[in-house]
């Protein structure tokens, strides 16, 4: 397979696959999670444009899901949470999803009581 077409995504080429390294690299840095560092870590080892890609189209919202279900974990194990937010918390991890976990996190947590 030559070059040109091995780094194509999408028609962008090289240029392409280095900001979807970069852009990796930000999130990485920026998050600072376990989960999210592994899962970006193992997509710029891979160093394909297909591991690259899916990191940043889905692997990166599981991984986040991943270190944020271990942040509600975190909260309710403080032995001063108050019953509204355990409650909360608990709702979100039932919930499951990747979306009700951060809305927890970001907003929830703070909108309850106590």
């Amino acid at each position: 397979m030559p070059p040109s077409s091995r780094y194509r995504l999408g028609g962008g080429g090289r240029l392409h696959v280095q900001r979807h390294r970069r852009t990796i690299l930000f999130l990485a840095r920026q998050n600072g999670d376990k989960a999210v560092i592994r899962e970006a870590n193992e997509a710029l080892d891979t160093n394909t444009p297909e591991a690259l890609r899916a990191f940043l189209e889905t692997g990166y919202r599981l991984a986040q899901a991943e270190d944020d279900r271990v942040a509600v974990f975190r909260i309710l194990a403080d032995p001063d949470i108050s019953d509204a937010r355990r409650a909360a918390a608990e709702a979100a991890l039932e919930d499951g999803t990747p979306e009700a976990l951060r809305h927890f996190l970001e907003v929830g947590q703070y909108e309850v009581d106590g």
